[in-house]
């Protein structure tokens, strides 16, 4: 009688059975992924939970805890859209000015090369031979600086701005007649005493619109009224309403010094054609002005662009510098964090040790109470944030106040910084309760 072999497991079938066991350990890893992670979920919603809990069980107690934090919120979100709020406002006028806008002054150098020169002179020939020359001009102007004082029937104003340049002013600095005209290039040529008035002037001689066509006494030159500006606002401090604008000519006939001290501003015909114009500019200058290779310009050029691009920068560090200022008042707000969540692990130390002696684990105690100072922290952020949005707002009703908005970044840093202080000033109570030891904490009392 035959007895039966038994069945060698061959190396193709052990193989095969591996290769069908790791098939199967991968096949199963999305669904440990899944499981992990809604656990992991299901874990820190309720630690969540359970702080809001605590949180709404001492409600005095975590509001005066919450408090530094609010006000630190509050304050940085204040500040910092105050300060972005008049800093658009003011990069909004200078784009208004239009980033192709030029000046060119004459001024001395500084040190040794000045004093060899003694003295600096910019003509109308030197602002001719510019815009002549210079094929990346658009439109060109002299400008002449004075005050004068203004005569109306009975009423007499001292020291208002003088303002002397071409028709082309108007459209250069966006100063446009709102009633009457703006001067021409006749009235320019002629050298006639004509000129047109800021509404500022107009409401301090007390007239109205009947002006035009009526005559001023400027420095007790006789003026014909053509028109009047439409109201600019003040600007950098300058009353830019307060002013007499006069053809060039004229004003170099009032104030025959000031001929050889003529600034000029420019509109360039892109904004990609400025550092284009700016080099033929000092070309043209430069050779005019005997200048020698090496010596040192005796006029300067202010770019719109320039200046724009600098007050931005300027804009960007006040406002990193005061929202760094006024953050640190989050160390003091994660300070009264760390001591009340202190004070909470003695108070709920037969708690700690209740939830170990049934299988809590160290790291389950240390998420708990981590996750209380995180969400104290969090609400006290929201409820800066609101307040903050607020403040904000009331201002932003003022007719006086720019437009105050609250840009989304510092909301999104607001809120970071807040859960961020209650990770930090929470870690310590937090350990301090995960490493006590569960026989202890039964005993405590």
């Amino acid at each position: 009688m035959s007895t039966a072999t038994p069945i060698q497991n061959t190396p193709t079938a052990e193989g095969g059975e591996r290769a069908r066991s790791f098939l199967l350990h991968i096949a199963a890893w999305p669904w440990r992924v899944v499981n992990w992670f809604g656990g992991s979920v299901e874990r820190h919603w309720q630690n969540i939970t359970a702080a809001l809990v605590q949180v709404w069980a001492n409600k005095t107690r975590s509001v005066l805890t919450a408090l530094g934090i609010i006000i630190a919120v509050t304050s940085t979100i204040t500040v910092v859209s105050f300060v972005q709020g008049f800093g658009n406002y003011a990069t909004d006028m200078l784009r208004g000015f239009g980033t192709n806008l030029v000046f060119v002054v004459p001024q001395m150098p500084s040190g040794s090369n000045g004093r060899m020169m003694l003295r600096t002179n910019m003509d109308l020939a030197d602002v001719n031979a510019v815009g002549t020359q210079c094929d990346k001009i658009r439109r060109i102007t002299p400008l002449m600086f004075s005050s004068v004082s203004v005569e109306y029937g009975n009423e007499k104003i001292p020291g208002v701005n003088l303002r002397g340049a071409t028709e082309q002013f108007q459209t250069i600095r966006r100063f446009y007649a709102d009633e009457g005209r703006f001067f021409g290039p006749i009235d320019v040529d002629n050298g006639a005493y004509v000129c047109v008035l800021g509404r500022d002037v107009l409401k301090e001689l007390g007239a109205d619109e009947t002006i035009i066509g009526d005559y001023i006494f400027l420095n007790e030159h006789r003026f014909k009224v053509l028109g009047l500006l439409e109201k600019k606002g003040a600007a950098f401090d300058e009353a830019q309403d307060r002013i007499v604008l006069i053809p060039h000519t004229t004003g170099i006939k009032m104030f025959p010094f000031l001929s050889r001290f003529l600034p000029f501003a420019l509109e360039t015909t892109s904004e990609k054609d400025v550092e284009e114009a700016s080099l033929q500019i000092t070309s043209v200058l430069r050779t005019r002005h005997n200048i020698g290779p090496g010596q040192p310009n005796d006029f300067r050029i202010i770019r719109q662009d320039e200046m724009l691009k600098d007050f931005e920068q300027v804009q960007m560090v006040a406002t990193s510098v005061l929202a760094g200022i006024v953050g640190i008042s989050l160390i003091v707000g994660g300070v009264g964090i760390m001591n009340i969540m202190l004070v909470s692990v003695t108070e709920r130390t037969r708690e700690i040790g209740l939830r170990k002696s049934i299988g809590g684990r160290r790291r389950d105690i240390l998420a708990q109470f981590l996750t209380e100072a995180m969400v104290l922290s969090t609400l006290g952020g929201v409820v800066g944030i609101l307040l903050g949005y607020s403040l904000c707002a009331i201002a932003s009703l003022h007719p006086s106040m720019v437009e105050v908005k609250v840009p989304i970044w510092v909301v999104a840093i607001a809120i970071g910084f807040s859960a961020g202080v209650g990770i930090v000033f929470g870690i310590i109570p937090a350990f301090k309760a995960a490493i006590l030891h569960p026989i202890d904490a039964l005993r405590h009392e």
